[in-house]
């Protein structure tokens, strides 16, 4: 079937054109004729932008609060591990060894950004006996099997964060005498039945006592420390010699934050300048990689459920312009009779559709902000807020309503006026 060919315009008839003050009265007056309808088809847009900005805000606040948390922990230790093989004056297939010299906690701290660090390593291979009582009864005790014996520098406990639950930490005075005395865990404490350090009790390992000096509640590092018993470092080698190589000493430096990569690249050479190649240092991870690995599926997935909530609102808003260009076709006729181009009509609606998604898109982006703050508040974290993740927020709406609004305006566009009219 051919197309009827265009009626050419009257020579005397004036060119019709709709200035943008009349298009924008138009439209809105077509948005309020029917103001539930219209609060509904927002509702879409809305929830659709909002769901999008708010899951960009929560994430990036969670990733600020875990990148808190990891650099007050994490971030601020440095591990250096005794790796080195015997030094040529030992004899050859030695069964100990320790890299370690015996000032390490003053090398290690006087290095820049340092705090604390101390050496630690296990005493025994098999867990010893340890008791409040000597000899074999006291051996053979309820609850005194199991535990763990760790040789520790005073830098050490100071390293770990340590929180007393009675007495005091013993010191390089203690240390530098080889003088038998223990911290312990406060579960520790609790097995061996010490409540009070008034009588200053004894622990017993192997049978050879050592006074309790303090008892430990928590710790911000070295958990494990919490269930065993901690003998000064020299003592422990005066009565056991240098840890094997398969429970090598191991030290912790606790830094200020920014400073680990640094002291992990300086600390072999300041600790043994001699063969820094026998001491390996561990800086701590990049807070991103535990970011990116905690909310990377988390964004994806909240990212398309966002995404499936604004393809709904915009199959509403597309829904909604249809429905109402085929409500009036009478005044789409009127007004193409009247003169009113084509263009002119599709103007129209595309400015309702797109004025529809702009308004759910500047209010999906204020209920997002809100719902972020609240988020926020009620945990007591920082909240982040990207401003170009926030700021063009509303154009999302706009391009919505505008791609909702394509086909039911060219639809209007193409009504003729005779047959609307006869409708």
């Amino acid at each position: 079937m051919r197309r009827p060919a265009r009626r050419p315009r009257h020579p005397g008839s004036p060119r019709t054109r709709m200035v943008f003050r009349d298009l924008a009265a138009e439209s809105v007056a077509g948005i309020l004729q029917r103001p539930a309808r219209t609060a509904l088809t927002v509702l879409g847009t809305l929830l659709g932008v909002g769901a999008f900005v708010a899951i960009l805000g929560l994430t990036a606040t969670a990733r600020g609060q875990i990148s808190s948390d990891f650099t007050v922990l994490a971030a601020t230790q440095v591990t250096v591990k005794d790796v080195g093989a015997p030094d040529p004056g030992q004899q050859t297939g030695a069964a100990t060894r320790y890299d370690f010299p015996d000032d390490a906690d003053q090398r290690a701290g006087r290095l820049n950004g340092a705090v604390h660090a101390g050496t630690y390593w296990q005493v025994f291979k098999t867990p010893p006996a340890v008791s409040t009582r000597s000899g074999p009864a006291g051996a053979a005790a309820a609850g005194a099997e199991g535990l763990t014996v760790y040789a520790a520098s005073p830098g050490l406990l100071q390293a770990v964060g340590p929180t007393l639950a009675g007495g005091t930490l013993y010191n390089t005075f203690h240390d530098s005498r080889r003088m038998h005395v223990a911290v312990i865990g406060s579960a520790v404490a609790r097995r061996l039945g010490i409540s009070s350090l008034a009588a200053q009790p004894a622990v017993f390992v192997n049978g050879t006592p050592y006074t309790v000096v303090g008892i430990l509640r928590n710790v911000e590092r070295l958990p494990n420390l919490l269930l065993s018993v901690m003998i000064p470092d020299r003592t422990a080698r005066a009565d056991y010699g240098d840890p094997a190589p398969d429970y090598a000493a191991t030290m912790l430096i606790q830094t200020r934050v920014g400073a680990a990569r640094l002291i992990a690249k300086q600390a072999p050479l300041a600790l043994r300048p001699d063969r820094p190649d026998h001491l390996q240092a561990v800086p701590p991870p990049a807070p991103h990689t535990l970011q990116d690995s905690v909310t990377g599926s988390l964004d994806s997935l909240f990212l398309l459920l966002a995404g499936i909530t604004l393809v709904i609102g915009t199959v509403g808003i597309a829904n909604t312009t249809l429905v109402s260009v085929l409500e009036r076709t009478g005044e789409i006729g009127l007004r193409r009779s009247l003169g009113a181009r084509p263009r002119h009509i599709a103007a129209q609606f595309l400015t309702e559709s797109a004025a529809l998604g702009t308004l759910g898109g500047l209010l999906g982006t204020a209920v997002s902000i809100v719902v972020t703050l609240s988020v926020a508040l009620a945990h007591h974290w920082t909240a982040i807020l990207d401003p170009w993740t926030t700021l063009p927020a509303p154009l999302i709406g706009t391009l919505t309503g505008l791609l909702a609004g394509a086909y039911p305006a060219l639809r209007a566009a193409r009504i003729e006026p005779a047959e609307a009219l006869r409708r």
